[in-house]
């Protein structure tokens, strides 16, 4: 068995929601008033923002934002087009002193939902708000984030701590920054502290973009870049430990300060070639994970070494883009989470994604992407080894659809073809729609996501179809951008047998997000 397997029976579903998720519902008054707060909020924000317009669009222009093959939206939020956004820092005028602001809203809606913990629908109201603060000096540099993630007007939706955060602290650390060291244009940067990290592809460890809460570590992270944009990066971490974990407190976003796990590190060097023949880059890297049960997160005594390997060249227009990513894994870990588990099994696993595109030189630069993700699964529950992928601190809304309240991939135990078509029809539009469809890679071990599993086989290995589709608007370039989704999952044999039923998962948002 594996972590959340909870029984190894054909379509079990707990009788109770794991630790640290629980439908919540809220009063109705409680819930317009906190909604009709953060509206006023990104009321007044706007008309700032109206205000000041006419003279932030006599700044000098920025460049285009550039189209990545691994990007869930961060990179989006560069403008394109005459008008310099409006940035807090500028308006302060002084270079030792910058500050940011960040305040997200999204809705969200999922009609029955695959996984069958609670009556099938969850409509949620989340928040977010990012807060930036560093004091520069030529070549230190201390950085503050603090982060408020909240959900609100939720109903029927099974929170943790992957969707709240309440007023804590995010970052804060101070960075050493050395020019000119070795050759003209090298640079070496030396960040201590409490940090957030963005490593390569994001697939094992990333900066979490479309989640509400954003995952921390604390420790050292040396870097050094070359003039001819070649890199070396070497860390150390602890990963931080998102409080409360109590599953009424999570409901009610109780404010507990989040702690570093003492009891774990992710230690590990990443490497990436200055631009090759024909703009491909190589990355490779060596990752660790050693970690034992803490009181606030319990674990699988993970020791895991990763190692990849990936090539990649970006998306430019009239040329052909992709990227080719393969992940292998060693080492042991326990089948779960329990207190009652001390078995370590053996861990030998790996997984790959591959991207073969291609932009078009014609109106609004259309882009077509043949994408296949593989992740090995578990062959056999009692064989006393896993072959089960672990996807560690990584993102996934890039390469499989919508995360929060709907997320129905995850790298484990996974084959996974996908066909994209992404769309720039106006400077200030994109959008793309997807499909992908789903296969365990083993038929014994489990759709992780859902928390589903049949050791014997029989149900089969499709777990269903997938359409996408997302678009995103830049109403005030680099200011507020507008951002619409809708996926759906169509059961295959896996997930009606287990389920139970063949009606289809549809999950919808509504996204507004306020730059300063």
């Amino acid at each position: 068995m594996h972590p959340g397997d909870a029984s190894p029976t054909v379509g079990h579903v707990p009788s109770t929601l794991p630790r640290g998720l629980v439908p919540r519902r809220r009063g109705f008054a409680r819930c317009a008033a906190c909604a009709t707060s953060l509206s006023l909020v990104t009321l007044v924000t706007l008309v700032s923002l109206v205000s000041l317009a006419p003279r932030a669009a006599a700044q000098p222009a920025t460049p285009p934002a550039t189209r990545s093959p691994a990007s869930d939206g961060a990179a989006a939020t560069q403008p394109r087009g005459p008008r310099r956004p409006f940035r807090l820092q500028e308006r302060l005028g002084v270079d030792w002193l910058r500050v940011g602001l960040e305040q997200r809203l999204r809705v969200e809606h999922l009609t029955d939902d695959y996984r069958k913990t609670h009556d099938g629908r969850a409509t949620g109201l989340f928040a977010r708000t990012l807060l930036s603060v560093e004091l520069r000096a030529p070549r230190v540099s201390v950085l503050v984030e603090a982060i408020d993630a909240r959900a609100y007007a939720n109903d029927g939706a099974p929170l943790d701590t992957t969707h709240v955060d309440a007023l804590d602290l995010l970052q804060a650390g101070v960075r050493l920054r050395l020019d000119d060291l070795g050759d003209e244009g090298d640079a070496l940067q030396v960040t201590a502290g409490r940090m957030t990290l963005d490593l390569g592809s994001r697939r094992l460890v990333a900066r979490n973009d479309f989640r509400n809460t954003v995952n921390a570590f604390t420790g050292l992270d040396v870097r050094y870049e070359t003039a001819a944009h070649a890199s070396v990066r070497a860390f150390a971490l602890m990963p931080v430990v998102r409080r409360p974990t109590d599953p009424d407190a999570v409901a009610d976003d109780a404010l507990e300060a989040d702690v570093e796990n003492h009891r774990a590190v992710l230690f590990g060097a990443f490497v990436e070639s200055k631009p090759l023949a024909h703009e491909l880059r190589l990355e490779a890297y060596a990752l660790g994970l050693l970690e034992a049960d803490h009181d606030d997160a319990p674990s699988r005594d993970r020791r895991l070494a990763t190692t990849g390997l990936r090539l990649r060249r970006g998306a430019a227009r009239g040329a052909v883009d992709g990227q080719l990513e393969v992940m292998a894994q060693i080492g042991r870990s326990r089948a779960s989470t329990a207190a009652t588990d001390t078995t370590g099994l053996d861990h030998r696993a790996w997984s790959l994604h591959g991207t073969l595109g291609r932009t078009f030189d014609t109106w609004g630069a259309p882009r077509l992407a043949l994408i296949l993700d593989y992740a090995t699964g578990d062959r056999d529950p009692s064989d006393g080894r896993t072959e089960r992928f672990d996807p560690l601190f990584g993102a996934r809304r890039f390469d499989f659809g919508p995360s929060s309240l709907y997320g129905t991939f995850a790298r484990a135990n996974l084959l996974s073809p996908a066909l994209r078509v992404e769309l720039e029809p106006h400077a200030k539009v994109d959008m793309f729609v997807a499909y992908r469809a789903a296969w365990l890679a083993s038929a014994r071990d489990a759709w992780t996501p859902a928390n589903q599993r049949d050791p014997s086989g029989d149900s089969g290995t499709f777990v269903g179809h997938q359409p996408e589709l997302r678009v995103r608007v830049q109403a005030i370039p680099g200011n507020l951008l507008l951002d619409v989704g809708a996926a759906a999952l169509v059961p295959g044999a896996f997930a009606r047998t287990t389920r139970g039923d063949d009606a289809a998962s549809v999950y919808v948002y509504t996204q507004v997000t306020t730059t300063l």
